[in-house]
């Protein structure tokens, strides 16, 4: 019987991101013990008996060796399993509305992770109008709800714990993709929102630079590990260290960076 909880995550991916969120906004640090994944290699055969098979990550596996899956799940048992403080919002109406804007996690997700793996020129527009239609509603649903504050409601909560990590992902947007949320009333509230969100001391685990270059295959069509034509080490591994590379080329469309231009070789 183990003597914690172990969260078995990818430490760059933004749904495990977001538990480790959750356990700083409750002071939970020591609370649960971490396995990292390597996403450049096969799931062990361990990991895989405890997912049923599945690759995604996060799961967690408590004291018992019972295994929950789905970022979202493990979030609200954390959450509830250390009541205090509870991050969910406690008035059921309000708890509602949290849930009605974390349901859109999901398309803003793909939206985003779409875009960045794009390579067609021609779809560039369209994926990017797509994306602004996410912004557009997160924007009317910040207004209706809390129009002259910074956050949902009163505070960072579990919207925003959700959706942080994803937004602080489309950093590969604004570097691959040149994209700028537009000024004007149509995003000028979600635009404070985010802001307040990336500033965030619970949300500080992730950098702007390691998120570029990590992503750089995202970049150019390579998603979960895989490996781009012509390369032999992903920009993902773990060797050598993030900290010690270039920053990648952003011309994406164009070709695709070598193992040696991207500070890959040991």
């Amino acid at each position: 019987m183990k003597d914690r909880p172990v969260i078995y995550h990818i430490p760059v991916c933004p749904f495990c991101q977001r538990i480790e969120i959750l356990l700083t906004l409750k002071g939970l640090e020591g609370a649960v013990d971490f396995g990292v994944i390597d996403i450049t290699r096969p799931r062990p055969p361990w990991l895989l008996d405890y997912t049923g098979g599945t690759t995604a990550l996060p799961i967690l596996v408590d004291e018992h060796e019972r295994v929950l899956k789905e970022s979202l799940v493990i979030l609200r048992y954390i959450d509830e399993r250390f009541a205090s403080p509870q991050i969910a919002r406690p008035d059921p109406y309000e708890r509602a509305v949290e849930g009605m804007m974390i349901t859109r996690e999901g398309p803003f997700a793909m939206a985003g992770y779409t875009m960045v793996m794009n390579r067609d020129r021609a779809k560039i527009e369209a994926l990017r109008e797509a994306l602004l239609d996410h912004y557009r509603w997160l924007n009317d649903f910040l207004l209706r709800h809390n129009p002259d504050g910074t956050w949902l409601f009163d505070r960072f909560g579990l919207a925003e714990a959700v959706f942080t990590p994803l937004m602080m992902r489309f950093w590969f947007l604004d570097y691959y993709e040149g994209f700028v949320l537009p000024e004007g009333p149509d995003f000028a509230r979600v635009a404070r929102w985010r802001k307040a969100c990336l500033a965030h001391p619970a949300a500080q685990q992730v950098s702007r630079e390691e998120i570029v270059k990590l992503y750089y295959d995202y970049a150019v069509g390579s998603g979960n590990g895989a490996l781009p034509q012509g390369r032999a080490a992903s920009s993902f591994v773990f060797e050598p260290d993030w900290r010690g590379r270039p920053m990648p080329p952003r011309d994406k469309y164009d070709r695709i960076a070598s193992d040696a231009e991207l500070g890959l070789l040991g």
